[in-house]
């Protein structure tokens, strides 16, 4: 496994990770909903967790050096030329409330896409307010 760093100075790059990831997200998590019925299905989604101390990690280091540094892991790798990859991973939690509760699991899901999409907004709408200048600071 190939784990690079990707280093920037501007905060612009960290906001499009954040759409990236969150895009690739609701493709999952829209799979998971239509697929609810299907015999065998597994649901799956993107490791969150990693993703988010992942940049955390990273504003962290653009606070004190002004250079945001993203590390690839196992799951989540940041590339420039090809853009954001992140393998997918069976949801546990998913998958038992599938087998117990379909409603639930629905429910579930549709709140995760929800959240998503919300997390997608704002990254958007951070990212067009740093384009257009206005007062965000790096």
């Amino acid at each position: 496994m190939d784990l690079m760093i990707l280093i920037t100075e501007d905060i612009t790059t960290l906001l499009i990770k954040i759409i990236e990831f969150t895009y690739v997200r609701q493709k999952i998590l829209i799979q998971n909903i239509k697929s609810i019925h299907s015999p065998g299905f597994v649901p799956k989604d993107l490791e969150l967790d990693e993703f988010c101390d992942l940049l955390n990690d990273a504003i962290d280091e653009h606070i004190q050096s002004r250079q945001a540094i993203l590390r690839d892991t196992e799951n989540i790798n940041f590339r420039i030329s090809s853009g954001l990859q992140a393998k997918s991973v069976v949801d546990e939690f998913a998958r038992q409330l599938l087998e117990e509760n379909r409603d639930e699991y629905f429910r579930s899901q549709v709140n995760k896409l929800f959240e998503n999409s919300l997390n997608q907004r704002m990254a958007a709408e951070l990212l067009k307010i740093k384009q257009e200048g206005t007062t965000f600071n790096n």
